[in-house]
């Protein structure tokens, strides 16, 4: 598969890790794209994918692409036998100021980019994208749309420092100590997680310190579970493997065969990593 990717100008880097282009033909029909602290947007420009986001719920099919905030499950996708496509990696407060919604509205539930767009302003920016030169284009010509569409975010700020402090302790911040940081209440701290990620920071704390637990992961070498989850603040090795089937789906032992064999079967794949291969 081709990627190219790359890091916006400001002020979108201060919102977006990147834009990025994917073509090619994805190593499994299915893939499961585990529970992440943050929110991305793709523009489909190929055969429609599929997306299932959660256990009980009903498979449903995008062709213009999807708009996902701060998922708490894992999400299946089901791709066509090739996919072209541009997105954008958001961090985690950063899709909201391109939203006509609070992000709490779509949590675990994907918006197409017409409901989120409108049809009309997402059908010109995908006939405009389809016809560009290259992927440099392209991404140049996303990156024009999201800044004009950059919205005001009042409150923007107090969920970018406090998300910055949890993402430096991999999670482990008391939210007592967040709220007493930001001079705020719990609840409005709550409120304008809710707004801008779609979560609360309890849970946005708790997927950030699984997210980061994962992939410190080396498939490739032998790994003691108990201290990996003592490292990581679980209560013990119970806890762990809970959160693990919480957020993905499986067990961690499972997990680590699925990755070894997409290793052995796809190595140097641009796809490794987060996203997991479904038997």
């Amino acid at each position: 598969m081709e990627y190219v990717s790359r890091v916006p100008r400001p002020p979108l880097d201060g919102l977006i890790d990147d834009l990025y282009y994917l073509e090619g033909a994805p190593p499994y029909a299915r893939l499961t794209l585990p529970a992440s602290p943050a929110a991305f947007l793709i523009v489909n420009l190929g055969a429609p994918f599929r997306i299932r986001a959660g256990a009980n719920v009903e498979t449903a099919e995008y062709a213009d692409g999807c708009v996902v905030t701060t998922p708490t499950r894992a999400f299946e996708f089901g791709y066509p036998l090739r996919t072209r496509s541009v997105g954008v990696h958001f961090k985690p407060w950063g899709l909201a100021p391109f939203l006509p919604m609070p992000a709490a509205e779509m949590c675990d539930r994907p918006a197409t980019i017409e409901q989120v767009w409108g049809r009309p302003a997402t059908a010109e920016l995908r006939d405009r994208l389809a016809t560009a030169e290259g992927p440099h284009e392209m991404l140049t010509l996303l990156e024009e749309e999201l800044t004009r569409r950059l919205g005001e975010a009042a409150g923007l700020g107090l969920v970018r420092h406090t998300s910055r402090i949890i993402a430096a302790t991999s999670g482990a911040v008391a939210i007592d100590d967040l709220r007493v940081s930001a001079g705020v209440s719990s609840t409005h701290l709550a409120q304008r997680f809710k707004e801008f990620i779609g979560v609360t920071p309890k849970r946005f704390a708790r997927t950030y310190r699984f997210a980061a637990t994962v992939l410190s992961i080396n498939p490739a070498e032998p790994i003691d579970w108990a201290d990996l989850a003592g490292g990581a603040g679980y209560f013990d090795q119970a806890h762990f493997g809970h959160e693990f089937r919480a957020f993905t789906g499986l067990t961690p032992t499972r997990y680590v065969d699925v990755r070894r064999r997409f290793l052995r079967e796809h190595p140097g794949h641009v796809l490794d990593g987060w996203p997991l291969p479904i038997d």
